[in-house]
């Protein structure tokens, strides 16, 4: 018996290489699956890797938060 392998995900790999990466059609058909795959890889980690401590409070500092505005009753 032969295990049924699943379809080539054509519609997420297009659109993350024509929408999130930005590639022209004939850039995106010139890649390789395993190159489309490795920006693919690449992507996430950048994504869900979260600021260090020291770049987080960077951030921060640079962009602190608003005091809240109230209204004439003190409310907002």
């Amino acid at each position: 018996m032969s295990a049924e392998r699943a379809p080539f995900p054509w519609a997420m790999t297009m659109r993350f290489g024509l929408g999130v990466l930005g590639l022209s059609p004939a850039d995106f058909w010139a890649m390789t699956p395993r190159e489309i795959a490795a920006a693919m890889r690449a992507h996430e980690r950048r994504i869900v890797t979260p600021p260090d401590p020291a770049s987080f409070a960077a951030l921060r500092a640079a962009f602190p938060d608003a005091a809240p505005t109230q209204g004439a009753n003190g409310h907002d």
